[in-house]
C-alpha cells in the first residue's frame, strides 16, 4: 500500500514548451500540505505557467504533475482538488455577490440541494468578512470586497490548493497591505495549501511560508524568507529579493580579505575561506551605519551625500565614493530628531561589518 504523500503539490522534472520557446525548464518542485508558497521572479520567469499547470489551464511538455500525491497530467481543470483566484477576479457582472459564490457549487453533479448551496454561500462570506454583503451587486463593491468575493468562490468548493494569480496587483497600497494580512489569517483558518505568483518581492517575503524565485524558467532558490533574503543563493537572487549594492572586488589568496576597486582592504573575519579572484560582491543598504566622523578599524568609506529621500521612520541616502561609485544606504531615524537627518552634500563616513558581504563569483 502506498503511503499518503506529504506534499500538496510536487514537480517532476517538468518543462513547458511553446514551439521554439520554453517556459519552464526542468522544474523540480515539493510544496508541503498546508504551506503558503510564493513564486517570486521577473516578468517572463516561468512562475505563471507553473501555476497554470498546477490548475491544469496548461499541460507539461515533460515530467509529472503531482496533486495530493496523484499524477494530474491530463486532468483538465474541473477535475483537479484547486480552484484558482485570478489577477481581475473574473466576477460575473450581471450576478450578485451570493450568485458568484455559489456558481461553483451549482455546476457540482450530482446537484446539491438549494439550502445546502446558500449554506455553504454564506459560510464562505463569512469567513471573508463579508457576511450581509448576499444580495449586493458586484459593481457596487470597493476593489478589496470584490477581491474577497473572488476568494470566497474560490473556498466555497472548498479545494487542497488556491492557486492565487496576482491577487492583489489591482489595490492601492495601503488596501494591498490589509489584504496581506487578510490572506495570511485565511490561510491559516482554512489550513489547505495556497500557491500565489507575486513579482512583488515585498509581498512574497511578508506572506509566505516558503519563497520560490525562479528567472529565465527554473528555480533559482527556494527557502523561507528570511533565508531568501539573508542567505541568497547567488547575485540574481541578491539583487532581485530586497535592494542590494553591487561591487566589484578581488578575493585574495587568503580566501577571506577582499579588495575593492580603490584598493581598499577589508577583512571578513570569521568567514569560512572561498577561492581567490575576481568577484562581485554585494551589501544590504540597511547593513550600512551613517556616521559623520571615521573611528577607525575595519570596514569604513568615506563618501559625500548627493541624494536623501525622507520616508518617515526611514531615510535612503544615495552616497558617491571615489572610485567605486554611488552607495545606496537606508536610516533607521525612529529614535533621531530631524536635526540629526543627514543633508545632500554632507562627507559622511559609511560604516559596516564586511563578515556581511555576500560575495558571488564575477
Amino acid at each position: 500500500m502506498t503511503a499518503p504523500s506529504t506534499n500538496d503539490i510536487e514537480f517532476r522534472s517538468v518543462a513547458k514548451r511553446y514551439g521554439s520557446v520554453t517556459a519552464v525548464s526542468d522544474i523540480n518542485l515539493a510544496v508541503p500540505k498546508g504551506a503558503f508558497v510564493a513564486l517570486l521572479g521577473p516578468s517572463g520567469g516561468g512562475k505563471t505557467t507553473c501555476l497554470r499547470m498546477i490548475g491544469g489551464f496548461e499541460q507539461p511538455s515533460e515530467g509529472t504533475v503531482l496533486i495530493n500525491g496523484r499524477e494530474m497530467n491530463g486532468v483538465p481543470p474541473y477535475r483537479r482538488p484547486v480552484n484558482m483566484v485570478f489577477q481581475h477576479y473574473a466576477l460575473f457582472p450581471h450576478f450578485n455577490v451570493e450568485q458568484n459564490v455559489a456558481y461553483g457549487l451549482r455546476q457540482m453533479r450530482p446537484k446539491l440541494e438549494a439550502a445546502e448551496i446558500a449554506r455553504r454561500a454564506k459560510e464562505a462570506l463569512e469567513m471573508v468578512r463579508l457576511g450581509g454583503f448576499e444580495k449586493r451587486r458586484v459593481h457596487e463593491m470597493s476593489g478589496g470586497q470584490q477581491q474577497r468575493v473572488a476568494l470566497a468562490r474560490a473556498i466555497v468548493n472548498k479545494p487542497s490548493v488556491l492557486l492565487l494569480d496576482e491577487p492583489l496587483a489591482a489595490l492601492d497600497k495601503k488596501l494591498r497591505t490589509a489584504m496581506q494580512f487578510e490572506l495570511q489569517t485565511l490561510q491559516r483558518e482554512l489550513g489547505i495549501t495556497f500557491v500565489l505568483v507575486t513579482h512583488d518581492q515585498e509581498e512574497a517575503l511578508s506572506m509566505s511560508d516558503l519563497v520560490c524565485v525562479m528567472n529565465a524558467g527554473r528555480i533559482v532558490q527556494m527557502a523561507r524568507p528570511q533565508e531568501i533574503y539573508d542567505h541568497p543563493a547567488d547575485l540574481f537572487v541578491a539583487d532581485f529579493v530586497g535592494k542590494t549594492n553591487r561591487l566589484s572586488a578581488t578575493l585574495e589568496a587568503d580566501g577571506t580579505t577582499l579588495r575593492l576597486a580603490d584598493g581598499t582592504a577589508l577583512a571578513r573575519v570569521g568567514k569560512a575561506a572561498s577561492p581567490s579572484g575576481a568577484v562581485t560582491v554585494a551589501l544590504r543598504p540597511e547593513a550600512i551605519e551613517l556616521v559623520r566622523q571615521p573611528s577607525g578599524g575595519n570596514g569604513q568609506i568615506a563618501g559625500t551625500v548627493t541624494h536623501r529621500i525622507f520616508l518617515g521612520s526611514t531615510a535612503e541616502y544615495q552616497i558617491k565614493v571615489d572610485g567605486l561609485g554611488d552607495f545606496l544606504v537606508t536610516a533607521d531615524h525612529r529614535s533621531m530628531q530631524e536635526s540629526d537627518l543627514v543633508e545632500p552634500g554632507e562627507r559622511v563616513v559609511l560604516k559596516f561589518d564586511p563578515g556581511k558581504m555576500h560575495v558571488f563569483p564575477a
